[in-house]
């Protein structure tokens, strides 16, 4: 049997990585629009205070690649010495039956550097492909305390288990989401529609109009870099959306990682889920509906909260207090995009409006640490509740889709009764179009249209200020 020569390995690397001979490199994907988390991303690579490998995560066709290619733009544009970045797509067939280690080695050679003689960054792409990658990955951190190295992968349920397992102390997680409104915004060139003063950084629909039709049609096709600048795509995104991305994961990830063998109960399952994105669920209902065991469902369900493509919400009573059982919960789409693509669009006035705003209201916070949960009792129902120190309640938003509730707070009886009990000063209600000021029986209510709202959450978590702070996104502070 002949062995793959050393030499095609070699010149593999070296076409992987132009910019070790080349002064100006023709790169793909330095040209492409880049993503306000590289920011983030390229602070926590640069880091020296803390010895670990950075884990990118993230679901598939969210530009992560991209990501890695545009830090080592700019690690170029900063000076660090052009053979000292590495890049590779370890799932290359030259790379066949490579461990870690090996290709580090081989860089080297390729590279005609000493991998350990300075400051050098690896980036591994794809590395869940490569046997037992996690415990390399570890072995070369403790190593190599020079090398800053990065492991990424379209894999991300693989990611996740192995980091988790394995990686304690020695890897650090980033997530990279779906795209933000805020992003979605400034990829698109339309930045012009929110005003943002310079000083306060607060923003301001200058057209709600228009920044309404931006959000919808975000919501529609606005969770992949490549859908938001592809009409084809946009005209039948089953194809790509589906095919491309839900499919592979549902049908190839899930079942190579966790041995799953009814895959048809987990595409059910699934698309059961994103149909009532935002809505309750119980895994007595799921298993009574589908046949399928609670204790499967529960596990299906891990799986793809794993895999990036749903988040589960759980719930809290009316005095706050979560419940030892957690019987009852909500499921959102991380992406809001895939409920269009295995369905239809939507259109302002569509009846699925609400569910989907709520959705990708929830969506801003894929990474975000700050957990969020929601309120739910007999006779009411706050979509969105934060929990302080002592299970004390920070903050409570009702997600609406429209403007009725300015002129009738007082049909806001759920999240008045949630605030008074829990001894909140404020409500924050989203709505369609307005932004205002109520005050009812002692309560304040800030008023603002959902769409704005979207947009300031994502800004505001970006640029590292406290997310969970509602008053900070849904109404102007005091002077």
């Amino acid at each position: 049997m002949r062995v793959i020569p050393k030499d095609q390995v070699l010149r593999r690397m070296q076409a992987e990585n132009p910019w070790w001979t080349a002064a100006r490199v023709a790169n793909e994907y330095f040209d492409l629009p880049r993503r306000a988390y590289l920011t983030p991303y390229l602070s926590l690579l640069q880091t020296t205070t803390v010895k670990r490998a950075v884990l990118l995560m993230g679901p598939r066709r969210v530009g992560k690649t991209v990501l890695v290619h545009h830090a080592i733009q700019d690690l170029l544009n900063s000076k660090v010495e052009p053979k000292r970045i590495c890049y590779l797509s370890v799932d290359h067939p030259l790379y066949n039956g490579c461990g870690l280690q090996e290709l580090l080695q081989l860089y080297g050679e390729a590279a005609e550097v000493d991998p350990e003689s300075g400051r050098s960054f690896i980036f591994f792409d794809e590395i869940q492909y490569l046997k037992d990658w996690e415990a390399h990955l570890k072995s070369l951190v403790d190593s190599y305390p020079s090398v800053r190295f990065t492991g990424s992968g379209s894999a991300a349920a693989a990611l996740r288990l192995k980091s988790s397992e394995s990686g304690a102390g020695r890897f650090t997680d980033f997530l990279l989401p779906p795209v933000t409104f805020h992003e979605y915004i400034s990829l698109r060139g339309i930045s012009g529609l929110v005003s943002t003063d310079t000083q306060t950084g607060w923003h301001s629909a200058r057209n709600i109009t228009q920044l309404n039709e931006a959000f919808v049609n975000y919501l529609n096709f606005g969770g992949y870099p490549e859908v938001i600048f592809s009409k084809t795509i946009q005209s039948d995104p089953a194809r790509f959306i589906k095919a491309d991305i839900i499919d592979k994961v549902l049908l190839r990830d899930l079942p190579s990682l966790y041995g799953i063998q009814d895959i048809q109960g987990l595409n059910y399952l699934f698309t059961t889920l994103a149909y009532n994105t935002s809505d309750e669920v119980s895994l007595e209902e799921l298993s009574k509906n589908s046949g399928v065991a609670k204790n499967t469902i529960k596990r299906y369900i891990e799986y793809l909260e794993a895999a990036f493509l749903i988040k589960v919400v759980h719930r809290i009573n009316r005095n706050a207090k979560r419940f030892q059982r957690a019987n009852f919960f909500k499921v959102y789409l991380t992406n809001p995009s895939m409920h269009c693509a295995l369905f239809t669009p939507v259109d302002q006035d569509d009846a699925a409006m609400s569910a989907l705003t709520e959705t990708g209201i929830f969506s801003q916070w894929f990474h975000s640490k700050d957990p969020v949960h929601y309120a739910r009792w007999d006779k009411g129902e706050v979509d969105i509740v934060s929990l302080g120190p002592e299970q004390t309640v920070s903050w409570a938003v009702e997600v609406k889709w429209s403007d009725r509730y300015v002129d009738r707070p007082h049909e806001l009886k759920s999240v008045i009764d949630f605030c008074r009990v829990n001894r909140l000063a404020t409500a924050h209600v989203t709505t369609r179009t307005v932004e205002a000021e109520r005050n009812f029986d002692g309560l304040r209510i800030d008023f603002v249209p959902a769409s704005l709202y979207c947009y300031r959450l994502g800004a505001n978590i970006i640029s590292g200020e406290a997310a969970h702070t509602a008053s900070s996104i849904t109404w102007r502070p005091a002077p």
